[in-house]
This record gives structure tokens, C-alpha cells and sequence, in this order.
């Protein structure tokens, strides 16, 4: 097979959604759908022990929530499907940000009942911003929740986008019959806490047809008819072109605890759906027929499997052909980088591949090398862009609670900040070290994983500041008064960066106004752009 017949072949999406939406299981029921695992357990709370499938850290199986970003494939219909399973709770949205640059679409789950939530709206923003397609799935449709024009009128207000029903939901709650496919113009039956995959597919090309009057009632029938019609007065007819640049979003309904509306989604997903995408570089655009090898670190992650201490870098394939035990130019470092045993995923189980594509993600053992955003690649030096490092919002100061501890507590905390878990601001005097994240969830995670993967015991005292910033200039001069005036608010990142730590946002402005040839970046991205 040809590079761009597997190119085509691929499928790369993320799926997102607010904490308790049920994104983890969606996932684990598109895996079960994809052959990919033979039974699905979800998880609800820390006294079951099966957890799902894309949650394999432990405190993710304690706590009943996504953490970290897990990477599935299976096949499916002719396409290989690669998921990528994002933390749903806001205190991860940077990784999640940066699992948005590594997928081609997106799948945003909402709760029937809770509608658009804040977080959602936030996801929605990044993927307006980068133009991503996006497929909404509204899930719970076995629980009392919203009307499903109410909720459309919201999807459409909140998340500032268009959208066109592909599926619709007869009834809801006890009343919940099934789900009509307005994309192939056939019915699929509920049947309530069913754990196989539902074969009850009835096809009505004609809905007068009086056998759907048999099936779920008159009643429902008749309202099925009213508000198909209602739906093709409203909505325009589905435009591919549109989903693909962004400016429409597809609306499923389902269970996915119930296994339903889920082959639906996925089948349409299929046939819809982007292929591998390029990326913008330094030096322009790649595009995934490109013939020279390329790809983007866009996750790290220590102790995947804690009893062999590995550590391993997550790359998205942008172009070319990625082959095991051939050499590719480490960019940021300047050298030559070969990979004996290249892996691809199902959540924490892997395997080793001899080959890989554009839209496959893929997983390198490393020693260290790798740090989130670099690139790998043939031929001319190039770097991918649109990988930020976030200013955090909640600071806190690292103390160690064993000293003989202490290269482990080193070691631990260097490598959860490669993971991107959070940032690291070495202070003087002491080298003190102030952890910066989005959210005091990661403070927990942080804390736990140095203890139980490293053995080295911390707390966290709280500092007050309101943003970090990377400081650029050419003016040396300027720079050294600025340095000695707010000595207590200087550091270093892990780069050797220089990084402004503002204690409010009127002492930002004004640093800023006092320091007119400084420039304040609120992100990284600004190496890329010197």
C-alpha cells in the first residue's frame, strides 16, 4: 500500500468534554464496537476495581477520573482509528491544549442534563481557534435532560458554532425509544442496560412508513415525523466542506453507558471524518504526502509501566514514513536519534511496530532527549509550531520532607515537568523551586506520583503570585535595572529562561509601562519566534 493510501486510511481524533460527561466510557464503547476489547467496565468510583481501559495511573482509577492523555488504535470499516483520550477535568486543560495540536478532529461529549458546561466552552474555544472539526455526541439520553431543540439552540449560543443533527433521539428518559440516523435514514432500537453491541437496525427511507408506527407507537411516530421535518426546516442540509473547515458541528445522541447511539456516531465518523492534516513549521507548511519523514513530541510520560520505570515520548506523525531503526535528526539537540523499539498503543498495553504513518502516534523510549514540543525529522531542520508552555495560575513552593531523599525528589520532579504535568521555577538565593499549574488537582498528582513512583516526599506552600512571564529584550541594560529592582520575582525556567513572576495584575502593567523595551510573553511560543 502506497504512503498516501495510508495516509487516507487513518483517523485521528481527540475526545473531550467536561468532567462526568462520560467521555472515558464513550472511548472504552468505541474500543468495544472496534474489536479492540471484549467487555466494558466504567468507572464510578473508587470501590470498583475495574476501571476503564484509557485510565491506567492509579490515582485515575482511585479517584474516577482522567488525568493524562491516553493513546488507543484499532481498526474499524477499512480506517485505522487512533483516539486520543483527553483529561476532562479543568485542572489538565493545558494538556489537553496540547493533545489538541496532535489530532485532525475532535468528539465533544455533553451531558443531556448539564448542557454546555465552562470547561466545554473553553475546549470548543481552542478548537474554533485552530479550526478543528468537531463532532458533537449527546450522551445520557436513557436520563431526564434537556429538550433536544433546547439543547441545540445552546450548543449553538454557547459554543459559537453551527450545528446540524445527523441523529435524533425518540423520547428520553423511560420515554427513550431509540435513535433515528438522519445521515442513512434508518432506526436503531434501545434497549435499556444492554452490554453486547445492539444489532436492532431497522431502515425506513419513507418515515409515513406505518411498520414505524408498529415498532415504537404511534405517538412517538408522529412526533419522529413532526420533528424530522421541523429538523430539515431549520437546519441546513449537511455540507461535508463545512464540518471539515470548522464551521459546522454533526450532533449525535446516545447512551454510551447503554452501548447506543455509539456505532452511529462511529460509522458516521468514518465516512466524514478528516484524514491526517499537516502542520505549520518555522520554515512553512508540511503536508502529510510530503515524502521526508516528520513528527512533533506532544506528551511525555514516566513510569507508564512503574515496574520498569520507563519513560516514553508521545510523537504524532505529521509526514513521510516513520521506520524503527533508522536515523532522524533530533532538532533542538543537533543529532542523529534511532529508535530500536518503537511502540504503538492500547492505553498502557503496547506493542512494538516497524513502521508508522502520518496521523499515527507513536511512542519512543527515551533516556531523557525529548522535552514537549520537540521535533523529529529528515533532511532540512524545521520546527513545529503551536505548542505552547501556558502561564500557570496557581504557584507554590516544592519543600522536601526527607533530606535523604533528595535525589530521588530531583529526579522525580525533573521528570514530571518534562511530562508537562506542570512548571518549574528555580528562585534565588537557594535554588528554590516554585511549581507553577492551572489547578490544585495537579499539586495532588504531583505529590502522590513523587511518593509512589520515585519514593521521595514533598508539601507545597502556597506563593502568591498571578502570572508568570518570559521576559525577552535587547536592551542589557534595561534588563540588569529590571533584574535588580524585583530580585524576590525573578527566576529561571527549566531552560534557563528568564521568567517574571507578578505578584497582581497591577504590578504586571506596571513593570510593563516602567520597562517599555522588555516584552511580557504570557506563553513559550515565543522561542520560536526569535
Amino acid at each position: 500500500m502506497s504512503n498516501a493510501e495510508e495516509v487516507e486510511k487513518r483517523r485521528t481524533f481527540g475526545i473531550i468534554s467536561h468532567p462526568d460527561a462520560g467521555k472515558t466510557t464513550l472511548t472504552e464503547k468505541l474500543l468495544l464496537f472496534g474489536g479492540a476489547i471484549q467487555s466494558a467496565g466504567a468507572v464510578k468510583n473508587s470501590k470498583i476495581k475495574k476501571s476503564a481501559t484509557s485510565d491506567f495511573m492509579e490515582i485515575e482509577k482511585q479517584r474516577g477520573i482522567s488525568v493524562a492523555t491516553s493513546v488507543m488504535a484499532f481498526n474499524y470499516s477499512g480506517k485505522q482509528i487512533n483516539i486520543l483520550d483527553t483529561p476532562g477535568h479543568k485542572d489538565f486543560a493545558e494538556d489537553t491544549f496540547r493533545t489538541l495540536t496532535a489530532v485532525d478532529s475532535v468528539i465533544l461529549v455533553v451531558d443531556v442534563a448539564s448542557g454546555v458546561e465552562a470547561q466545554t466552552e473553553r475546549l470548543m474555544e481552542v478548537c474554533r481557534m485552530r479550526k478543528t472539526p468537531v463532532i458533537i455526541f449527546v450522551n445520557k439520553m436513557d436520563r431526564d435532560g434537556k429538550e433536544a431543540f433546547d439543547l441545540l439552540d445552546e450548543l449553538e449560543d454557547k459554543l459559537k458554532i453551527k450545528v446540524r443533527p445527523l441523529a435524533w433521539p425518540i423520547g428520553m428518559g423511560d420515554r427513550f425509544k431509540g435513535v433515528y440516523n438522519l445521515f442513512d435514514n434508518n432506526l436503531n432500537l434501545f434497549q435499556g442496560n444492554k452490554t453486547g453491541i445492539s444489532a436492532d437496525v431497522v431502515p425506513f427511507e419513507n418515515l409515513n412508513n406505518p411498520e414505524l408506527d408498529d415498532i415504537i407507537g404511534q405517538e412517538a411516530a408522529d412526533e419522529l415525523r413532526e420533528e424530522v421535518e421541523m429538523i430539515n426546516g431549520v437546519y441546513d442540509p449537511f455540507d461535508r466542506e463545512s464540518y471539515l473547515s470548522g464551521d459546522v458541528a454533526p450532533v449525535f445522541f446516545g447512551s454510551a453507558m447503554n452501548n447506543f447511539g455509539v456505532k452511529e456516531l462511529l460509522d458516521t465518523f468514518c465516512r466524514i471524518s478528516p484524514s491526517p492534516r499537516g502542520r505549520d513549521t518555522d520554515q512553512g507548511r508540511i503536508e502529510p504526502n510530503d515524502a521526508k519523514f516528520s513528527g512533533f513530541v506532544f506528551k511525555i510520560h514516566a513510569n507508564l509501566d512503574p515496574k520498569h520505570r520507563d519513560r516514553i515520548a508521545f510523537l504524532r506523525i505529521v509526514s513521510g514514513k516513520f521506520e524503527r531503526n533508522t536515523f532522524y535528526n533530533h532538532v533542538r539537540l543537533s543529532k542523529k536519534m534511532k529508535f530500536p523499539n518503537p511502540t504503538s498503543f492500547m492505553a498502557q498495553d503496547k506493542s512494538i511496530i516497524d513502521e508508522a504513518y502520518p496521523g499515527d502516534v507513536i511512542g519512543l523510549y527515551d533516556s531523557g532527549n525529548f522535552k514537549i514540543g520537540d521535533t523529529l525529522n529528515q533532511g532540512e531542520s524545521f520546527v513545529f509550531k503551536g505548542i505552547p508552555s501556558f502561564s500557570p495560575e496557581i504557584f507554590m513552593e516544592l519543600e522536601n520532607l526527607d533530606p535523604m531523599k533528595s535525589k530521588q525528589l530531583d529526579k522525580g520532579i525533573r521528570q514530571l515537568m518534562d511530562e508537562g504535568v506542570a512548571q518549574l521555577f528555580i528562585q534565588q538565593p537557594g535554588s528554590r523551586k516554585i511549581i507553577g499549574t492551572v489547578g490544585q488537582l495537579q499539586f495532588e498528582v504531583i505529590s502522590y506520583r513523587l511518593e509512589h513512583e520515585y519514593g521521595a516526599k514533598c508539601r507545597f506552600l502556597p506563593k502568591n503570585y498571578f502570572k508568570a512571564c518570559w521576559i525577552t529584550t535587547e536592551n542589557a541594560d534595561m534588563l540588569e535595572r529590571f533584574r535588580k529592582a524585583k530580585t524576590s520575582n525573578v527566576a529561571l525556567d527549566r531552560e534557563d529562561n528568564l521568567v517574571f513572576l507578578a505578584e497582581t495584575s497591577f504590578l504586571l502593567t506596571m513593570a510593563e509601562q516602567d520597562y517599555p523595551d522588555i516584552t511580557f510573553h504570557r506563553t513559550s511560543e515565543f522561542k520560536l519566534e526569535e
